[in-house]
């Protein structure tokens, strides 16, 4: 078969429109030289790349500004050369660190980077579909914290392992699914590991906790064996009152639990698959949803 030209096929971007409190607000805007345009950093999908990791890595690409991601918003889909169809992915992004980008080294792609109010934005932006991306941010601009429920990676079968199920490990595929999810974990600034004390979960999260350098909080309330409706209530309840990012992983049985807890519907989820739950106030306010592979 003969390879795709890359011309034909279909492009996938990620950005965010990255705020701060000061005064009445501003988000973080950059120039192109290329198109004498002003709009929200972003930047191509690479291959293998999460897409929340592209996001995190563009806006730090193009402004010298290190961010995590908060509550998903509206896609932009459209036309690009060639009659492709190119979807950008948008966040809320929240600054880790330093916010000054007056040291930032003007180049061909970006030759501009500032912060701006939101009225002065809203004049600034070429735009108007990044205007409404604006207004978009600005209604749902309120703090949000991150919860990722996780099914473990993929696992040995049950009727090939000789030992205890809980003791059941990952697959060679499960393994790396474990180490694709440092990106995605990263993305959201998660800093806190809460798992089931189950061998499998422990091994998914664990890459992660280790990169991060995290301590794992096992519970048994949250494997096969050992949950009930009253322990998982009890470690989502703590997990909703927290202002901490988190990601709490578990079991296909217990999962719906997990999220009926939540307040949040979803299709069962396959090994390494998440439900990305953005709350504020005890309550969710947006999902996404990924696979890690």
């Amino acid at each position: 078969m003969a390879p795709k030209d890359p011309e034909s096929t279909d492009v996938t971007a990620a950005g965010a429109v990255v705020v701060r409190k000061n005064g009445g607000g501003e988000v973080l805007l950059v120039h192109r030289p290329k198109y004498d345009d002003w709009s929200w950093p972003k930047g191509k999908q690479d291959p293998g790349e999460h897409i929340t990791a592209t996001a995190v890595r563009e806006v730090l690409e193009e402004t010298g500004v290190e961010i995590r991601l908060g509550r998903p918003l509206t896609p932009q889909l459209y036309r690009v050369s060639g009659g492709r169809l190119k979807t950008v992915h948008y966040w809320i992004g929240r600054v880790l660190g330093d916010a000054d980008v007056s040291g930032y080294a003007a180049n061909d792609e970006i030759d501009q980077v500032a912060w701006f109010d939101l009225d002065k934005a809203r004049a600034r932006l070429t735009y108007s579909d990044d205007v409404e991306l604006l207004e978009e941010a600005v209604r749902r601009r309120k703090r949000t914290s991150t919860l990722v429920v996780l099914r473990h990676a993929r696992a040995i079968k049950r009727a090939t392992w000789n030992g205890t199920d809980d003791e059941r490990p990952l697959t060679a595929v499960g393994r790396v699914q474990g180490r694709s999810l440092i990106p995605v974990l990263s993305a959201y600034g998660v800093s806190r590991v809460v798992s089931s004390d189950s061998l499998r979960c422990l091994r998914t999260v664990s890459p992660y906790a280790a990169d991060q350098v995290l301590p794992i909080e096992a519970s048994p309330g949250l494997n096969e064996e050992d949950s009930t409706p009253v322990t998982v209530a009890s470690a989502v309840a703590g997990l909703l009152a927290s202002k901490e990012s988190a990601v709490l992983c578990s079991h296909r049985p217990v999962l719906p639990e997990i999220l009926e807890r939540l307040g949040v519907s979803e299709e069962p989820l396959a090994p390494g698959e998440m439900v990305v739950c953005h709350h504020r106030k005890g309550r969710v306010v947006a999902t996404e949803r990924y696979q890690v592979r």
